[in-house]
């Protein structure tokens, strides 16, 4: 007795297909790998070679609904072969932001004043590194919604990033005023007046981070930088020695290879407090 060919469950012949749609894959025909990778799985539901497939290609044609479906299917029908699981991670890593760009400007389309949908455009855009087309969607979201300082911190950082840290200052001041206990903001807005010589300012706001974290390193060393700048030395070394109570190596790392310090690293007193967190790390001191 044959087979019929029209028959739904018919697993030889669904490889069969299968085959052919990874030949057609290979040779960069998608849309025939697709016809062929659909056939298969019509005549063997079941098969999870072919949802991976399918998937595989539907990602190239960037079709990221349909493909993460398949992928799901795959794994569900055979929920302990790695290499479906593998595929799924691949696909996320390399797709995902462009697949949740897509989904958001639907989002928008749909809504073109939803903050949040605006926001989260522009974080996915800046970590896709379009900076120009994030910066955008950033302070349209800001338009949105005036009073979220989320955005308004989010576009200080990627302005920093571009070297424009005037208009930088200007958003992140507006962010402490609306969030005074964001020790972040605190801290980036001490970083800019520094990097702009408003050393005044900076000490403020370093300060202002270190009451709300008064052991945070990145302030102590905030403030070990602006002092040095500013040439208050003692202050700059009571900083850097706080730094080395909290962290000697990373202090150490610092003192040795940040710029800033050249003036003070030859003075007696960092030289004891190198000796000293050597002292306290001998393993440092048998590799050097």
């Amino acid at each position: 007795m044959s087979h019929d060919r029209d028959q739904p469950e018919n697993p030889a012949l669904s490889d069969e297909m299968n085959s052919k749609g990874i030949e057609f894959a290979d040779r960069g025909w998608l849309d025939e790998a697709i016809r062929y990778f659909r056939k298969a799985i019509n005549l063997d539901p079941s098969s999870s070679h072919a949802w991976d497939n399918l998937a595989g290609v539907l990602a190239e044609k960037k079709q990221w609904r349909e493909a993460l479906s398949a992928y799901l299917r795959s794994i569900e029908l055979e929920p302990e072969a790695a290499a479906g699981h593998y595929n799924l991670a691949s696909f996320l890593m390399n797709n995902g932001l462009e697949m949740a760009e897509g989904e958001l400007r639907e989002a928008l389309e749909t809504d073109p004043e939803l903050p949040d949908a605006r926001l989260s455009l522009g974080l996915v855009l800046a970590d896709m590194g379009r900076l120009e087309e994030a910066t955008n969607e950033l302070n349209m979201a800001i338009e949105l919604d005036p009073d979220d300082a989320f955005p308004k911190h989010e576009l200080a950082l990627i302005l920093i990033d571009e070297n424009d840290v005037r208009r930088a200052i200007g958003l992140l001041r507006e962010v402490v005023r609306l969030e005074p206990e964001n020790f972040e903001a605190h801290l980036d807005l001490g970083v800019c007046f520094s990097r702009k010589g408003f050393f005044a300012e900076a000490e403020r706001a370093f300060l202002a981070a270190l009451a709300l974290r008064p052991e945070d390193l990145y302030a102590l060393y905030g403030l070990a930088t602006l002092y040095t700048l500013w040439r208050q030395d003692e202050k700059a070394l009571r900083m850097l020695d706080q730094c080395f109570r909290g962290d000697p190596d990373r202090a150490r790392a610092w003192l040795t290879e940040d710029p800033t310090f050249d003036r003070l690293r030859g003075s007696p007193e960092i030289g004891a407090l190198l000796e000293d967190s050597r002292k306290e790390n001998p393993e440092e001191t048998t590799k050097e």
